[in-house]
């Protein structure tokens, strides 16, 4: 298969009422691309939406036989790239599927040969007063100061990564610590990381948030782990 510019991984688990009309907007953007929609074990009909959607979009659908977590659904998207870059965007609409195009043509200015990352920052010009951008600035801020790197949004999803960098990255996190394993070790490996202001509209638990608490002491663990480690 021909290698394409941005290989766009799509995890989703049980989001029957969002992936049809949150999907088209990213099958539509005007980039060299291929898609990746790994299924994590749905319950609902996410698998028969998305399905459906075959028919009229071009994209890989993977399905999980049972829910693994974020994280898993990630690595195994890794494992069927075929981009120079890749990028992760959930299904669950709070990020805005545009945004990936200005990320796209920004690291496209870079030289090929540098090792950069463009991360999509939810708070580099907006910072709500929540409990979770509090978390979320903890822990960008122990990121910075354990890796010596100068960040607002350690947690985005919208991360944008030469695929070459997957040669200096050793991911295990199955679950939402795949964002700062991830970070931790692009930065151990000597990757320049630039953020972009991006949009963002989340949303509650009632709506199906499925980040929690406990996910949060896991991810400080992860960093401390990132830093112990060579």
């Amino acid at each position: 298969m021909p290698e394409k510019m941005l290989s766009i991984i799509i995890p989703v688990y049980n989001e029957e009422r969002i992936v049809a009309d949150y999907l088209p907007a990213i099958f539509a953007l005007p980039v060299d691309k291929e898609i990746i929609i790994v299924n994590d074990g749905s319950t609902d009909q996410t698998e028969k939406i998305i399905s459906n959607l075959a028919t009229r979009y071009e994209f890989k659908l993977i399905n999980q036989p049972t829910n693994q977590g974020k994280g898993a659904a990630v690595k195994r998207g890794l494992s069927e790239i075929n981009g120079k870059y890749f990028i992760v965007c959930d299904a669950d609409a709070e990020y805005d599927p545009k945004d990936i195009l200005r990320l796209s043509e920004a690291i496209e200015q870079e030289p090929a040969e540098e090792k950069i990352a463009y991360y999509g920052s939810r708070f580099l010009t907006n910072r709500p007063a929540s409990f979770h951008y509090l978390v979320n600035s903890f822990l960008t801020h122990l990121t910075t100061c354990f890796f010596n790197s100068r960040l607002t949004d350690m947690e985005t999803c919208f991360k944008l990564i030469p695929a070459k960098a997957l040669k200096n990255i050793n991911l295990n996190g199955g679950r939402f610590e795949i964002e700062p394993e991830i970070t931790a070790q692009l930065l151990k490996a000597g990757y320049q990381i630039k953020e972009l202001p991006i949009n963002y509209a989340r949303r509650g638990y009632q709506e199906g948030k499925k980040i929690k608490a406990r996910d949060g002491l896991i991810a400080i663990m992860t960093l401390i782990k990132e830093k112990l480690s060579r």
